[in-house]
């Protein structure tokens, strides 16, 4: 995802200091406003599937440093994944400050607002990006506008294994917005597959959480 923008967060200092607790487990008291540890609990939460509990790691993280918090764009999907839509969104347009051309953003936000109230509000609010140049994400906007099919993402992706897996994971993502679980599902199964570990990295994480999500209901 914005792994490949940004570097993760290498550009926070904190985000590359510190060790988890182990399990993911209670911060100690003094380390309960250390960013590295909060960071470290929160995407070992989130990792394990325990979403809720990586949202609320995520929050204390964001009170501890709240300059950096616009960078948190896992803190989004995890609030995603939580069912907390609304902070979600606000999550992404806050994220958008810092990363304005990124199609994911936009992407995400779209999910979050669809979820909240339907896929045509998610659509009239759709972020705007600039360039970004990465196979699919063109397609993948142009999809969100409505501009585009899911079948013209899918065929855009299958230049390269890392478009692939992208074009499966926001088609797969984008037919949950739209209420279409059983087609959704496909898709995503296809971006969880082991196929997509390397290209996919921390999104092919995000698309395992979220089968494992949506098979618990």
């Amino acid at each position: 995802m914005w792994l490949t923008v940004l570097g993760s967060l290498a550009v926070l200092p904190w985000a590359t200091q510190g060790q988890t607790p182990a399990g993911g487990g209670a911060v100690p008291q003094a380390n309960r406003t250390d960013p590295s540890v909060l960071f470290r609990q929160a995407d070992s939460h989130f990792r394990a599937g325990r979403v809720r509990e990586a949202a609320l790691a995520f929050d204390a993280l964001a009170a501890a440093a709240p300059e950096d918090a616009p960078h948190l764009w896992q803190r989004g999907i995890a609030l995603y994944y939580a069912g907390r839509f609304g902070d979600c969104r606000t999550q992404f347009e806050s994220h958008r400050t810092v990363n304005p051309n990124d199609v994911e953003n936009a992407a995400w936000h779209f999910l979050c607002v669809a979820r909240a109230e339907s896929p045509a509000a998610a659509r009239a609010a759709l972020l705007p990006v600039g360039p970004d140049r990465r196979s699919p994400m063109r397609e993948v906007y142009g999809m969100l506008e409505g501009a585009v099919t899911p079948a013209q993402v899918l065929a855009a992706g299958a230049r390269d294994e890392a478009a692939a897996f992208y074009a499966e994971l926001y088609v797969g993502l984008y037919f949950e917005a739209l209420g279409e679980a059983a087609r959704s599902r496909t898709h995503m199964v296809a971006a969880a597959s082991p196929q997509f570990a390397v290209a996919g990295g921390y999104m092919h994480r995000v698309a395992q959480v979220h089968l494992q999500m949506r098979e618990r209901r």
